[in-house]
């Protein structure tokens, strides 16, 4: 038995549910559908795989804020989260390459890494490369103008910290951002790289190892372990280097993700905020928090 919970208007939702079924007839699964609050329909379906629940889904009403599993949603233990374009709205690097006249070009190479076209590591050290010089008062200047939270960010972490979820931070970005940015949404842990500084400028270098794909996936295995046997495990992301931490946890979710990240992630939020994540987990919003 697979189920999904998506967020749909449930009172209008009788005709394409029924397409649904239809479709997954004819791949031999039983479709069943339950409202929810109002505000979101429960699906199950026997004879099938989250994989196909998720393509009809996406057949139907896409886009879609949608979680499925194979086993009864329950609130997880560990939370892992990405930092740019998922828990704020920007992308770090590129607005602080603005400061520097370098925006368009350091963008363009931020866009192929997250589709996956680029080796993370070298476009992360190549962009950095391109920002030797720059004053280490630009980075203060841009959190202040330009690195907003994520609608529902604040709420997704402290709602899930007050119902005894551990939160990560965990960004193939920067320490100088994902420090305030973690304080400031509520996260107990931030893991980042470095930008190596000297004399006030950045020297276009890092300092330590780089925080790539196998990093965040490898800091949810952690998070997961110490949290013991049978922890479940939620982790966001938008892009190619969040594809192994959103596939290794229970629920995975794309949050308005490139095509690859989405496909690998069996949560997806298209066209929702990131309060979302709570509506799916089942989490009332009577226990819902902002701080």
């Amino acid at each position: 038995m697979v189920m999904a919970r998506l967020i749909a208007e449930t009172g209008t939702s009788e005709t394409r549910l029924a397409r649904i079924a239809e479709r997954l007839a004819g791949e031999g699964g039983e479709l069943t559908a339950s409202a929810r609050d109002g505000e979101m329909l429960e699906l199950r379906c026997a004879g099938t795989t989250v994989t196909a629940l998720l393509d009809a889904v996406d057949a139907v009403f896409a886009p879609a804020a949608v979680l499925a599993s194979e086993t009864e949603i329950r609130v997880p233990a560990v939370f892992v989260s990405d930092m740019d374009s998922t828990m704020i709205g920007q992308e770090c690097i590129d607005e602080l390459a603005d400061y520097a006249g370098l925006k368009p070009q350091i963008a363009a190479i931020t866009e192929r890494a997250m589709q996956g076209e680029l080796d993370f590591a070298s476009a992360l050290r190549e962009r950095v490369g391109l920002l030797e010089g720059l004053d280490e008062r630009a980075i203060d200047a841009c959190l202040a103008e330009r690195v907003s939270a994520s609608p529902g960010a604040r709420t997704l972490v402290a709602t899930l910290a007050a119902l005894g979820t551990r939160t990560v931070l965990v960004t193939g970005g920067f320490h100088h951002f994902a420090d305030p940015v973690g304080a400031m949404l509520g996260f107990h842990r931030v893991v980042g790289n470095r930008l190596e500084v000297a004399d006030g400028r950045l020297t276009g270098r890092l300092v330590g190892d780089i925080v790539d794909s196998a990093v965040k996936a490898a800091v949810l295995a952690e998070e997961v372990a110490a949290a013991g046997e049978g922890a479940l495990s939620l982790a966001t992301g938008d892009g190619a280097n969040d594809i192994p931490m959103i596939a290794a946890a229970s629920y995975g979710f794309a949050f308005k993700a490139k095509p690859r990240a989405r496909a690998a992630a069996n949560g997806r939020v298209d066209d929702a905020d990131l309060t979302a994540v709570l509506t799916l987990l089942g989490i009332p919003r009577l226990q819902w928090r902002d701080s």
